[in-house]
């Protein structure tokens, strides 16, 4: 499966880190780890896995911004107790909780509850980008310490 998104290049990276922004269950940590291992330009592939996973996790926030509990639990497969169990937090932080979007599972439910609950769009895509930068970066920096 790696070496379908691999094969298209740049393109094939911004498709897996998109696809990887909702709710689906896919690694476009390794499609990073194995363009940058293969002598990709470690800055350009930051930057394109970041925007698709940037606009995956934008699509996950707008699902939650239509408020439609049932759309919740149909396509992202989130229960509302999910939902409201994380209110106090988003209470606390509001967008700033956007910054944990790169954490696996969890993070899509914050952005998504962001979005259900009304937060700042442009707060949460700023904080959401910056959490997703940090992910890449730190998976770019463990590659070339490995190769």
């Amino acid at each position: 499966m790696i070496d379908f998104f691999y094969q298209y290049g740049l393109f094939g990276l911004f498709l897996s880190g998109f696809l990887s922004g909702p709710i689906v269950p896919f690694n476009s940590e390794a499609v990073l780890s194995l363009m940058i291992f293969s002598g990709f330009d470690p800055k350009s592939s930051l930057i394109v896995a970041t925007a698709g996973n940037t606009l995956g996790g934008i699509s996950i926030y707008y699902l939650g911004y239509l408020g439609k509990m049932e759309w919740i639990e149909k396509y992202a497969k989130v229960k509302p107790e999910k939902i409201h169990a994380i209110l106090p937090k988003l209470k606390k932080y509001g967008s700033l909780a956007a910054t944990l979007s790169f954490v696996p599972v969890i993070g899509d439910v914050i952005i998504l509850a962001l979005g259900f609950f009304r937060t700042s769009p442009f707060f949460t895509l700023f904080f959401m980008t910056i959490g997703k930068i940090a992910r890449y970066i730190a998976v770019i920096g463990l590659m070339k310490m490995v190769m």
